[in-house]
């Protein structure tokens, strides 16, 4: 191999180093103020509320354990606005999903990002590469 076949292949191998180990980052953000601003916004309308598991509990449960697993382009944004961005489309399809049921809550809301269930009373778990930004959710829907 010459010189320059040599430099290729090892800053090839550092790029592909590089970005597989960026390609996935957990974050956590704030539950409650991200739905907030989505009602706050118009992006939801607020008439289904959502609850993190252990906050919230009662009702009548109309269907157990609905899932979401939503992905949006985070190439050149931060991972808040990316996470806040996808999360927002994981609470549409939940909210839809309520309202077509009859439910007016989506409670026990987990994070569930590769089927792996992550509980916690005030954040949500998002995952950032350096492409895609992904939020899976799995909830409750329920009548109060």
């Amino acid at each position: 191999m010459s010189i320059k076949q040599l430099f290729l292949v090892a800053a090839l191998a550092t790029g592909f180093t590089a970005s597989v180990q960026a390609a996935d980052v957990t974050h956590n953000f704030d539950f409650k103020a991200a739905v907030d601003r989505a009602v706050a916004d118009g992006t939801l309308d607020g008439t289904v509320k959502f609850y993190l598991k252990g906050n919230k509990s009662g009702g009548k449960v109309l269907e157990q354990d609905i899932v979401t697993n939503q992905k949006t382009n985070g190439f050149g944004k931060s991972a808040e606005t990316s996470c806040d961005w996808v999360l927002r489309s994981a609470l549409l399809q939940l909210d839809k999903a309520a309202k077509a049921r009859g439910a007016n809550a989506v409670t026990n809301i987990v994070s569930f990002y590769k089927k792996n269930e992550t509980k916690s009373t005030t954040t949500y778990e998002c995952h950032k590469g350096v492409a895609v930004a992904g939020v899976a959710l799995k909830g409750d829907l329920v009548k109060f």
